[in-house]
């Protein structure tokens, strides 16, 4: 991983960086442990999967309200809100 900590300027072009004779790819972001790591250094991407996991969490609360039974909010919960935040499977 390489991190550009200069600021950045309008008229900048990176050189590509080399690693046996082959350009490294360059990409906007990446995950890393579970933390979304984009080329900019903030948070965006981390905050938008937060959002989607709490999007569904509300679902979740309303099938309790109408007593939807525990076998299918935990199928619910495993399937919709704990493969968001653990990225197992890309929505």
């Amino acid at each position: 991983m390489v991190v550009d900590y200069r600021r950045k300027q309008q008229n900048y072009s990176y050189t590509p960086l080399m690693i046996s004779g082959q350009p490294v790819e360059r990409v906007t972001s990446f995950k890393y442990l579970g933390v979304h790591i984009t080329e900019d250094l903030t948070w965006t991407v981390n905050t938008h999967v937060l959002k989607k996991s709490r999007q569904r969490l509300y679902f979740l609360r309303q099938l309790r309200k109408f007593k939807v039974s525990t076998s299918i909010m935990k199928a619910f919960y495993t399937s919709a809100v704990e493969s968001v935040l653990t990225g197992s499977i890309i929505t």
